[in-house]
């Protein structure tokens, strides 16, 4: 099965959402609070009634081909090509990309063994109603979990293992959907790398007040799958340049340079550390996905001195904490050695971000990034580390 001489076990696969993913289960009561409109001729999602052009398509009939900008955030880009020009033309997105079965035989096609799958679309909701509307929010999730349930599973075949979308923002909520996740088979969870929205104001994931559900992953032994999203870190970079919504897919060297999505996955593993939830719950375990590795040698570093500083703050060293319960899903383009100096290869999982444009085209390619690797560490990274988080809650023979 696997074109690799071992199972190999990628960390960051996607689907592309149909309209009715959102809307099939969404109750009557809150059909307005998501909706496609047309705009101009174009098909453009509306969230709390104000439209969106987070995602450009969102209905994925059109998409970028798989690996079109892995050169392009490679600094490979001597003609100066903006995002959407290195795209390229937009295809027909693939059934495989859209149902759980020709998803299978792709990963065959693939020689992957196994894969976490992630939705696309639903990472706009969270920033865009988690300040007013949480319960109409928490109905969209829930919308798509049971949509995610039915089209793909939460673990199909021991191979696909789809994440339901969990916000923090309804504490009751997001227990609740959690024991309905876990009893329907879910190996993981997605949560947002962001401050927890409210009414009142955002705060730490790592708050007493969110300990009902990080006591309940502690027991399952499953783990959170903290993806890239929308997180709202896009605002550093709107005071220098104004605007009044983040647009992925038009970056410039000043947001480059900003970092914010480096940014918001540091800070959201800092306050999971600095504010307890490792020290009350030691068997948690986090996976950042599609957030990089750059910022994980700067974060250790300062961790360290904050320890020596403020040592009265710490139960336990705050970059072992790290190492014991935090692994890391680099991109293709990082420097993977620096990444196993600073966390080990134990916790260096292999995403290729297929078949999205960021990734790579044939998900396996990502083994010629671990040149410096051995063999018993590329191993793990290809799909060892992810296969024991798999199997922290039971094992998948």
């Amino acid at each position: 099965m696997s074109g690799l001489p071992y199972p190999t076990y990628d960390a960051d696969h996607h689907f592309y959402e149909p309209p009715e993913a959102l809307m099939r289960h969404l109750p009557k009561e809150y059909k307005h609070a998501i909706s496609y409109v047309q705009v101009n001729g174009r098909t453009k999602l509306a969230i709390g009634g104000q439209i969106t052009d987070y995602i450009p398509d969102p209905t994925f009939d059109h998409v970028a081909a798989p690996g079109k900008l892995v050169d392009w955030y490679s600094g490979k880009n001597p003609e100066g090509m903006t995002m959407r020009e290195s795209m390229g033309k937009p295809i027909s997105a693939k059934t495989a990309w859209r149902t759980g079965e020709d998803r299978l035989k792709e990963l065959d096609e693939q020689g992957v063994t196994g894969a976490l799958m992630f939705p696309t679309l639903v990472s706009a909701v969270e920033e865009r109603m988690g300040q007013y509307d949480i319960k109409a929010m928490c109905a969209i999730m829930h919308s798509l979990n049971q949509w995610m349930l039915e089209e793909w599973n939460f673990n199909r075949k021991n191979r696909i293992f789809t994440a339901p979308v969990i916000s923090l923002a309804d504490i009751d909520w997001a227990v609740n959907e959690l024991e309905w996740a876990l009893k329907n088979g879910a190996k993981t969870v997605l949560v947002r790398p962001a401050p927890v929205p409210g009414i009142a104001g955002s705060r730490s994931p790592g708050f007493k007040e969110f300990d009902p559900f990080w006591a309940r992953i502690n027991e399952s032994k499953i783990f959170v799958s903290m993806h890239a999203s929308d997180s709202g870190y896009d605002r550093f970079v709107r005071m220098w340049i104004g605007g009044n919504e983040f647009r992925p897919f038009a970056p410039s060297a000043f947001s480059h340079i900003l970092k914010p999505a480096a940014r918001v996955i540091a800070d959201t593993i800092t306050a999971l550390i600095c504010h307890g939830v490792f020290d009350r719950f030691p068997d948690v375990k986090v996976a950042t996905i599609e957030n990089g590795a750059a910022w994980v040698g700067d974060l250790l570093k300062t961790m360290a001195k904050a320890h020596k500083v403020f040592p009265q703050e710490f139960k336990y060293d705050p970059v072992q904490r790290f190492k014991e319960n935090v692994y890391v899903a680099p991109f293709y383009e990082d420097s993977l050695d620096i990444l196993r100096e600073a966390v080990g290869a134990d916790r260096v999982l292999f995403g290729s971000d297929y078949p999205h444009p960021e990734g790579v085209a044939s998900p396996l390619d990502f083994i010629n990034r671990l040149d410096a690797y051995t063999d018993a560490e590329k191993k793990k990274v290809m799909g060892g580390n992810l296969l024991g988080l798999l199997e922290r809650s039971g094992s998948l023979q």
